[in-house]
């Protein structure tokens, strides 16, 4: 399956979602890892041209960005990639183990494996959205509240079509 139907269908077909589970976990990580690049390079952009202030919080920490010149660029990029990157980890390893409790009340046989691949494709709508409202301050407290319920009504929704649990 080409990348951007994967990206197609994480909007808009659970049943689609619940095959994902098949999805070799390469092709799963490079699908995450492109989330990934993208929240770190409009982050990383932002900071760049002055949108988000880093360091008028303290003079101290102004004068520092100051010293080490040149090097703040690729040191911002760095630890935004990090940052990101340990986000959208934990944020899908968390679902997926909320998915493993709505699918054992709904008696599907679910293996935390395979539910990890479901909600890391189940993650576009969220992320996309995360990243949006990452533009309205205004929007910041909603903004994970909103994002995970979406995610786990797309967990819920493609766990319809796991496989039922033996009796």
């Amino acid at each position: 399956m080409k990348f951007h139907q994967l990206i197609l269908a994480g909007f808009h077909e659970p049943k689609k979602l619940a095959a994902f589970r098949l999805l070799p976990i390469g092709r799963v990580i490079r699908f995450v890892f492109f989330f990934i690049l993208l929240m770190t390079l409009i982050s990383f952009f932002r900071f760049v041209f002055g949108d988000v202030a880093l360091f008028e919080a303290s003079p101290e920490l102004e004068e520092y960005s100051k010293t080490i010149g040149g090097l703040l660029y690729p040191m911002a990029f760095i630890f935004q990639f990090v940052i990101a990157t340990f986000y959208v980890f934990v944020r899908i390893s968390i679902f997926a183990g909320i998915g493993m409790l709505i699918g054992k009340i709904r008696k599907k046989r679910v293996e935390y494996r395979f539910l990890w691949r479901t909600t890391a494709i189940a993650a576009t709508v969220p992320l996309f959205l995360t990243i949006v409202l990452d533009f309205f301050p205004s929007a910041e407290t909603i903004s994970l509240a909103l994002s995970s319920f979406i995610h786990i009504c797309y967990i819920f929704v493609s766990l319809k079509y796991y496989p039922n649990a033996p009796k």
